[in-house]
């Protein structure tokens, strides 16, 4: 079941603890989501601050634990990266961190937000997410 949804994940922090530039223990259900996710079809990017050995040992202790990514640092497999006529940014519909606006919420919520569309708007220095406010009763018929 292949859709053209694109998550892009980072590591330190988000699918392990951060022990940069060694391997952290893996975060609590991340292993477990990302397997759910890429079984609903979602292309799972691994996009990270790593490169070199340390992208290689990241990439293999993910694949040890039952994750192969659609693309690494990339938007697709293959992709060449030329910094003069490219951007840095991916081409992804959801980037999953340990540094988004208001923290990781860890992997439970993470797969809620994504699988029930969750939107969010910034209140003061709250964020809150749209499904969770209240909703305004309509007035009338049509408004």
């Amino acid at each position: 079941m292949l859709n053209n949804k694109k998550i892009a994940v980072d590591f330190d922090g988000t699918i392990v603890d951060d022990a940069y530039p060694g391997i952290g223990k893996a975060k609590l259900f991340a292993f477990e989501t990302l397997q759910k996710l890429q079984a609903q079809g979602y292309r799972l990017i691994l996009w990270t601050y790593r490169h070199g050995k340390t992208l290689d040992e990241a990439v293999e202790f993910c694949k040890k634990n039952g994750i192969e990514f659609y693309a690494v640092n990339s938007s697709f497999e293959g992709e060449v990266f030329d910094s003069e006529t490219q951007s840095r940014k991916i081409d992804a519909d959801w980037f999953i961190d340990d540094r988004n606006l208001g923290g990781f919420p860890g992997w439970g919520e993470i797969y809620n937000i994504i699988n029930d569309r969750i939107e969010f708007r910034v209140e003061g220095k709250e964020v809150l997410a749209y499904s969770k406010l209240k909703k305004e009763k309509k007035k009338g018929l049509f408004w």
